[in-house]
């Protein structure tokens, strides 16, 4: 096994590890040089400014996820289509410099509407592979909360079928730039309470149109303080997501991945709801990354 080089290039962030031969993460880094703020024409330097030294040894090997490969990125590395594993993955590799340095494709799907629309992700697969292998697991539903959250279906190591949900960014407009957001103190702590009572409340009848009033009305009346109306909000639209997460497909614990305070409230809900789940951070990209080199 060659040294890796693992980076995940994001639309906010430039994160890198340095991976040994077994796996283990000997040293890692984050930048705020994410695609957004990197001039058209100098993603190489970029690169080069931060990992150049790291670069350095005649065997390595670079994989680089996330962002970098799309069209705002180094170079666009095109969505591998669904279903796909490590094999399809490592056939798709975008070689920026042959057998050295690589983008990895995102994924992409059709959807089982009448429209067959298409739904795509970028970084989240390498994340998926690297959470079922730390799990010790070939099929598994998991979700990936964020500005857009996906839910994935993996049977026997391949991405069969994902969906996006944008609870993420709605919580954002709804909470910064609507009459909601009048009522909320976007200060304050997690509350808990309110945030499992907002996924109760998104469990009712009726339209998440018709729930989101609420936001307002229990502020108005001081039914929910301020301060807590945020944890509400944010229950909501998480439990609105779990109404409907893939069906009847669920496959044993839901893999959660993502950061602490994301993963903290989708463990919560998820368990409130009474699905089991069990949670996953960075050390999935890592995993993903390495796994992804042994097998190409």
């Amino acid at each position: 096994m060659r040294p890796l080089i693992a980076i995940d290039w994001g639309t906010s962030s430039l994160r890198g590890a340095r991976i040994g031969t077994g796996g283990q993460v000997l040293e890692s880094c984050e930048f705020a040089r994410g695609i957004l703020t990197v001039p058209p024409g100098q993603f190489e330097t970029v690169f080069n400014e931060h990992f150049s030294d790291w670069m350095q040894a005649p065997d390595a090997l670079c994989l680089i996820s996330g962002m970098a490969g799309s069209r705002q990125g180094w170079q666009e590395a095109p969505y591998c289509p669904c279903p796909a594993g490590f094999t399809e993955l490592g056939q798709h590799l975008r070689w920026l410099k042959q057998n050295r340095i690589a983008l990895v494709p995102g994924l992409s799907c059709m959807g089982e509407d009448a429209l067959n629309t298409p739904d795509v992700m970028r970084g989240e697969e390498v994340q998926i592979f690297g959470a079922l292998q730390l799990a010790g697991r070939d099929s598994a539903t998991l979700v990936l909360p964020g500005t857009h959250s996906k839910w994935v279906q993996v049977q026997s190591g391949r991405v069969t079928h994902f969906q996006t949900c944008m609870t993420g960014e709605v919580y954002g407009l709804l909470s910064q730039h609507s009459i909601l957001g009048k009522t909320l103190d976007l200060t304050g702590a997690f509350e808990e309470v309110a945030f499992l009572q907002g996924v109760d409340h998104s469990q009712q009848a009726g339209s998440l149109l018709k729930h989101l009033f609420a936001v307002r009305t229990l502020g108005l009346f001081d039914r929910v303080p301020a301060k807590a109306l945020p944890s509400f909000l944010s229950g909501l639209l998480i439990g609105e997501e779990l109404r409907h997460p893939t069906g009847s497909k669920l496959q044993g614990p839901v893999i959660v991945i993502g950061s602490d305070t994301l993963t903290l409230r989708y463990t919560l809900a998820l368990q409130h709801l009474g699905m089991a789940c069990q949670s996953r951070g960075a050390e999935a990209t890592w995993a993903g990354l390495f796994a992804l080199a042994c097998a190409s």
